[in-house]
C-alpha cells in the first residue's frame, strides 16, 4: 500500500516504513505527527484518488538542515555583487502507517 501526500508546498509518495525528507515541522524526535492532507492511496489492485479521511502517521526522526545553496546577484557594468547562502530546514521522518479511513470508522 502507498499514499500520495501534501506538506510543505510538495507532494510525496511515501510506503509504510519509508524514510523521507520533508520542510520543517514542528515537534521533537519521537513524537508522531500526522499528514490529513492525503491526494491518493493505492495498493496492488486499486487506486483511490478520493481518499477524503485518509491519514498518514510518521514519527520523527531528527532535524537537520540540506547542503548550502549560494545565492549570487550581479548587475553588469555597475559594480553591484552580492552573494548569500541558504540552507533550508529539514524533518526527517520515517512513515508508520496508512489509514484509509477516520479512526474508529471501518466500515
Amino acid at each position: 500500500m502507498y499514499a500520495v501526500i501534501q506538506t510543505g508546498g510538495k507532494q510525496y509518495r511515501v510506503e509504510p516504513e519509508g524514510v523521507l525528507s520533508v520542510e520543517r515541522l514542528d515537534g521533537n524526535p519521537g513524537d508522531i505527527v500526522e499528514f490529513t492532507k492525503v491526494l491518493m492511496v493505492g495498493s496492488e489492485d486499486a487506486i483511490d484518488t478520493n481518499a477524503t479521511g485518509a491519514s498518514v502517521k510518521a514519527e520523527i526522526l531528527e532535524h537537520k538542515r540540506q547542503a548550502k545553496i549560494l545565492v549570487f546577484k550581479k548587475k553588469r557594468r555597475k559594480k553591484y555583487r552580492r552573494r548569500a547562502g541558504h540552507r533550508q530546514q529539514q524533518t526527517v521522518v520515517r512513515v508508520r502507517e496508512i489509514l484509509d479511513s477516520p479512526s474508529g470508522d471501518d466500515a
